[in-house]
């Protein structure tokens, strides 16, 4: 079985925006990101975005306009993430399992990748990243300043990627 880092995108990989993040032109890498990605890799970690991108059901952009900014992301990291998984939906409640809060995203990554989640990680930045990873029971990182509901709360909180990915592996070492 794999280890696996769960990677939500919008203010973990890239600069969130409230107003969405689509254009590659408004597309920023938060520093740290690449080398905290090839950190994670060379420990062996498959790389695993799970990302929630209701502005395509909202009308506000399409699919190719989210690819184009992933393919610019793996060019930026030497194509070290494994898979991205997206939920493109917000109206549709037939789709509620795969929008996180829902699972479906991380169940599909876990049949693919042959993934142990008791080795595994979710970083993200707001409670709804990391409430389906602890109902899998995945270990989680929160990045950034927002204090969430004690419901849901990361096991542990860092500033950035590059600090979350040493914490990582300094933990895989004790």
């Amino acid at each position: 079985m794999n280890k696996c880092i769960f990677l939500d995108r919008d203010g973990v990989l890239n600069v969130d925006d409230v107003n969405y993040t689509y254009l590659l032109t408004k597309f920023r890498i938060i520093d740290g990101v690449p080398e905290a990605l090839y950190q994670l890799k060379e420990a062996g970690y498959t790389l695993v975005v799970v990302t929630n991108q209701s502005g395509i059901d909202k009308g506000i952009y399409t699919q190719e306009q989210m690819k184009i900014c992933h393919i610019y992301l793996q060019e930026a990291c030497e194509h070290v993430i494994d898979h991205f998984y997206f939920c493109p939906y917000f109206r549709n409640k037939t789709a509620s399992l795969a929008r996180k809060p829902g699972t479906l995203m991380f169940e599909k990554a876990i049949a693919k990748f042959d993934i142990d989640i008791k080795k595994s990680w979710m970083i993200g930045d707001r409670g709804r990243d990391i409430v389906p990873a602890r109902q899998l029971g995945i270990r989680t990182i929160q990045i950034g300043d927002e204090i969430p509901d004690q419901a849901e709360r990361a096991d542990y909180e860092v500033k950035s990627l590059l600090e979350a990915a040493r914490f990582i592996l300094k933990k895989k070492k004790a």
